[in-house]
């Protein structure tokens, strides 16, 4: 008599079962990390223009050069806006208008300048669990 050797297709059918179920659970416990993820990279990808905005206000240019194109920030992955604007007396902002998950779409994350020359992040537009540390 010959034996054979192996996993049944009901085995196999429950250890896939079980996968499923896994995952369908740390699918719904990792999204906030993927929300925080989301957030700082879209935090990453706006502030180099902050240095950009700096040298510019040194080199004593015009504030009217401020803008996304020159600064170096433009729409990407993670904001489907970005908006720059300086006034002459140094007040101005860095803002980007986020897509992806839900808890982003459509709201802004900024980046602040005071007539001092102090640089704030604005995130009051999402929970304080998602924010980043300093915003």
């Amino acid at each position: 008599m010959n034996t054979q050797k192996g996993f049944t297709l009901i085995e196999l059918m429950i250890v896939v079962a079980i996968i499923a179920i896994l995952a369908a659970i740390a699918t719904v416990a990792f999204q906030p990390y993927i929300v925080r993820t989301q957030l700082a990279a879209a935090l990453a990808d706006i502030t180099p223009g902050k240095t950009k905005v700096e040298i510019l206000i040194n080199e004593a240019r015009s504030a009217s050069l401020v803008t996304p194109a020159y600064i170096g920030v433009a729409q990407n992955a993670h904001c489907s806006n970005v908006e720059a604007e300086l006034s002459d007396s140094g007040v101005g902002h860095i803002s980007c208008t986020l897509k992806g998950h839900s808890a982003l779409e459509g709201k802004d994350l900024i980046l602040r300048r005071s007539a001092e020359g102090i640089w704030s992040c604005d995130g009051s537009a999402f929970e304080a669990r998602y924010r980043p540390t300093g915003c």
